[in-house]
């Protein structure tokens, strides 16, 4: 394909106003699967969670449980409507969208409180009107406080009594309590649909229970804005979220967001209107006119995240704003942007890009660094650089896997470009997938290895240089590879966890998918221009690196694969294609390339389907380690994919099981999975979607395109997945022209997003270096 032009960093996060399907998830496929509720509509047994279908959850259905009148519009709510439809044609000022709230907004949790959030956060919606108190720890017998209660509610309403520990984690010790005062606080529990809710509502209110209550407007509007965070928005405009809440049958989608608004459940902001392609500019004479807008409605949670990144941001930016002067003696802190040490460590850099880096990190507190795998080589060796000259500087990835990869450059950078493992097939290359790192190195320094951290383990105080007396990382300099995968409250975190006058550099793939969480950090951050932009002049090599290059830039190229680096086979159906990726997997890729099936992974668009995760695995799994499954459906030796957040995938091998739960091994670090959580938290592992591979790489991928699955093809998905593999890429290929189709003309599944906004209210653009 040809003519296709690039992504532009530019386009998706704060311009257009993608909806949200209030059944479907988008690209659900690609988050961590919420657990299953047992729930059908009206509270019956349904199948498993995540199979096809599941995540339509059909708004009709929900229109079919709850009958009634749609009732007229209310004054209020016709002046609101006015209202927003002249704030977004720019004829009235946004101010105007404000005037008739009658509560204010609900003072924002410090800091600590987001982070507590975001690590017991669910899926989807918190209670809208009577926020859920602290988790309670569990009883004796483990069991939650008023699960008993709860119990007694759902069986009343028809729902699985099962949910009751959920539920009470969820809404606290009142929880029976609030379900009775609001039955449509259930959709607080992850996995519970709008159908569902409705029916437990019509079982507990009889003839009470219409579709224009009011708690049920206010918890769907919660639980459509937390939907539209699991496809990566941070807010939606508010055209959209009023089509999403007539789809699930509210009477007046006005009056509801009148009301959300006015109860605090949703916060309303104004962003302004990029000027059109080929508009005249305006002239002098009305620059005090007043600027087209769009108004967004976002929950409190991650405007939170968005603001605090924003100003975290902005004050990292500032940190060699204004020139600094020397001590009076004429020296130089080693950290200063004049030390002699920063132009000698750029003279001394490997390549040119590196250098580059150096430079711009030296007189900059805030740097964003763009460039493929082979890039990530120039923020380790600014980070070695920086270590020599005596600062504290750390370099981050998301996965242990990255990490151990990250620990084995570093000490190699260090001893001035000798190889951590010197016996190294030189035709081949290293073994840089799960298994290598420094481990493979006994002779490599502890203390350089210890400066390679993932970012969970940072943030934990698990790993990296603790924080000092004022709760900040102690560290002069952080580099944080793979950067499009931070979710917007992650970021937040890090940044927030910065003190003054440290660095900061982003560094990744613009190419690769965005975070699993919402928000799209590193693309609004380079979009809105707020810091030097450093772009890698490192080509990745080999067939693989020349095929993502095209793809990158919207071209699918035939290349040249003399060692069959690249090779694509073609398949009729979804079962055809499960069979030739075992079959790869097993025995082609082993015999013919020399990759063992433990060095391979398989990556498919998403987990249902006849040639999702789960049909692989289950194939993979008989193939490759058969057994009974008697530890929660996981024998010893299974590959598993182990989430322990919401967006965070481990690889890891189940070891055993005994009383205290499944016991994995994930990249040498013991894990103990509760009984209860198995089946939440562990899925097998052979195959992986683009999303959980994000930020891995093995040594062979096979990537699995069923003609069935083209729906969710992006350009961005292709050049993630095509990018998993160092030595070799197979493509099990049935997607026909979709696949060329969505490389050419899909860059990305746009998100609604305001950093970019705020960073740009903040402070003039500043240059790409």
């Amino acid at each position: 394909m040809t003519g296709a032009q690039a992504p532009s960093a530019g386009h998706g996060g704060t311009s257009g106003g993608p909806g949200v399907d209030p059944g479907g998830a988008g690209d659900a496929e690609e988050r961590p699967a919420e657990a299953g509720t047992g729930m059908g509509p009206g509270g019956s047994a349904s199948a498993a969670p995540g199979e096809p279908g599941e995540a339509q959850a059909p708004a009709e259905a929900g229109a079919r449980d709850v009958q009634g009148g749609q009732g007229r519009r209310s004054a209020a709510a016709e002046a609101l409507a006015a209202a927003v439809r002249a704030v977004e044609s720019g004829e009235r000022s946004a101010a105007s969208f404000f005037n008739d709230a009658a509560a204010p907004r609900p003072a924002a949790p410090a800091a600590p409180e987001r982070e507590r959030a975001r690590a017991a956060a669910p899926a989807s919606a918190p209670a809208p009107v009577r926020p859920p108190s602290a988790r309670p720890a569990p009883g004796p017998g483990g069991e939650i406080p008023g699960s008993g209660d709860v119990r007694q509610v759902l069986a009343a309403g028809g729902a699985p009594e099962t949910l009751a520990g959920r539920v009470a984690e969820v809404l606290g010790e009142r929880a029976a309590e609030a379900l009775r005062e609001d039955p449509w606080q259930l959709l607080a529990v992850p996995g519970v649909r709008p159908d569902q809710a409705d029916g437990f509502a019509r079982a507990l209110l009889g003839p009470d229970c219409e579709p224009g209550d009011e708690r049920r407007a206010l918890a769907l509007t919660g639980w459509l804005l937390e939907r539209a965070a699991l496809e990566g928005h941070t807010a939606l405009e508010s055209s959209a979220l009023r089509e999403a809440l007539a789809k699930v049958s509210v009477p007046d989608p006005d009056e509801a967001l009148r009301t959300a608004i006015a109860e605090g459940v949703v916060l309303v902001f104004q962003d302004a209107l990029d000027a059109a392609p080929g508009a005249r500019p305006r002239a002098a004479e009305d620059e005090d006119a007043e600027q087209p807008v769009r108004v967004l409605l976002g929950l409190d949670r991650y405007a939170l995240a968005e603001e605090s990144l924003a100003d975290g941001l902005a004050r990292l930016a500032s940190t060699f704003a204004s020139p600094q002067g020397g001590a009076a003696d004429g020296e130089v802190s080693a950290g200063d942007p004049s030390a002699p040490g920063w132009e000698s460590a750029a003279a001394a850099a490997p390549t040119a890009s590196a250098a580059e880096l150096i430079r711009t990190a030296a007189a900059h507190g805030l740097v964003a660094h763009s460039g493929g795998e082979a890039a990530r080589a120039e923020p380790v060796a600014l980070v070695a650089a920086a270590r020599a000259m005596g600062l504290r500087a750390y370099v981050a990835a998301h996965s242990e896997d990255g990490r151990r990869r990250l620990a084995a450059s570093l000490s190699e950078a260090a001893n001035g470009g000798r190889s951590a493992a010197p016996d190294s097939d030189p035709d081949t290359g290293p073994d840089t997938g799960p298994d290598t790192g420094p481990d493979a190195d006994p002779d490599a320094d502890p203390d350089t290895a210890s400066a390679a951290v993932t970012v969970a383990g940072l943030l934990a105080d698990a790993e990296g240089p603790g924080r000092d007396e004022e709760g900040t990382l102690a560290l002069d300099l952080l580099a944080v590879l793979d950067a499009p995968q931070l979710d917007v409250e992650t970021a937040a975190m890090l940044v927030e966890s910065l003190p003054d006058g440290a660095r900061l550099v982003l560094s990744g793939d613009p190419g690769v998918l965005w975070s699993a969480g919402p928000g799209r950090v590193f693309a609004d951050l380079v979009a809105a221009r707020r810091c030097p932009q450093v772009v890698s002049r490192t080509p990745d090599p080999g067939p693989i690196g020349e095929l993502i290059s095209g793809i990158g830039i919207g071209e699918l190229n035939q290349v040249e694969a003399p060692g069959k680096e690249v090779v694509i086979v073609p398949v009729r159906d979804a079962g055809e294609a499960v069979h030739r990726t075992v079959q790869l997997v097993a025995d082609s890729v082993p015999r013919a390339i020399g990759i063992p099936a433990e060095q391979t992974q398989v990556i498919t668009p998403g987990h249902g389907g006849a040639a999702g995760t789960r049909a692989l695995n289950a194939a993979l799994k008989d193939r490759l380690n058969p057994g009974p499954g008697r530890f929660g459906g996981f024998d010893p030796g299974d590959r598993v994919a182990y989430s322990p957040a919401p967006g965070r995938t481990v690889p890891g091998t189940v070891v055993s099981a005994d009383a205290e739960g499944l016991r994995l091994d994930c990249a040498g670090a013991p894990v103990v999975v509760e009984r209860a959580e198995v089946g939440e938290l562990v899925r097998h592992g052979w195959a992986l979607t683009a999303h959980q591979a994000a930020g891995a790489r093995w040594p062979a991928a096979v990537v699995v395109l069923p003609g069935d699955a083209t729906a969710g093809l992006t350009r961005a998905w292709v050049y993630t997945a095509f990018g998993r593999g160092e030595r070799h890429l197979s493509v099990v290929h049935g997607a026909e022209s979709a696949l060329p189709k969505a490389v050419a003309e899909i860059p990305f599944k746009d998100r609604t997003t305001r950093l970019r906004a705020l960073l740009q209210a903040q402070a003039p653009t500043a240059p790409t270096d």
